[in-house]
């Protein structure tokens, strides 16, 4: 895949992701959301969520990476899904009842665990409320890292 080709991939598992959770929780989301209330840094900026609840309890972020060709570990997009995980520790909002960080599946041929597995476990101090999902969109199956299927 060439690298042009990164904003398509993400842009249509974010689609799909949130297609799933409009399923699971039975009401419309938007991507690319914008929320005046959700404020980041000093001067305060907005961050433009990936796909949110239109009622606002519902903020998600998602990111479509995989482990390396070679079976290593991708350090860089792993720091990506850190700073989704930073941003949404600034959602601090009483009305916002569930954030979520969905990591696309990816399953390591040699380790044993899929990429989010892996995230969850390294990363498990940096969460906060927010929990980490695996989605395969192929097969439309959502899990939730550290509880069950959807």
């Amino acid at each position: 895949m060439a690298n042009s080709d990164h904003t398509t991939w993400g842009t249509k598992f974010e689609i799909a992701v949130m297609r799933r959770f409009e399923k699971e929780y039975k009401k419309k989301f938007s991507r690319e959301k914008h929320i005046s209330t959700f404020q980041i840094g000093n001067p305060p900026k907005a961050h433009r969520f990936d796909v949110v609840s239109e009622d606002r309890t519902v903020v998600i972020e998602c990111k479509c990476i995989t482990w390396t060709e070679s079976g290593k570990t991708p350090s860089g997009k792993i720091k990506s899904v850190n700073e989704a995980v930073f941003y949404l520790s600034f959602v601090t909002d009483a009305t916002v009842v569930d954030k979520y960080v969905v990591i696309k599946k990816s399953e390591h041929g040699i380790r044993g665990e899929t990429l989010a597995e892996y995230y969850h476990r390294i990363n498990k101090h940096l969460l906060g409320s927010t929990k980490v999902l695996e989605y395969d969109d192929l097969l439309d199956i959502m899990r939730e890292i550290d509880g069950g299927e959807w």
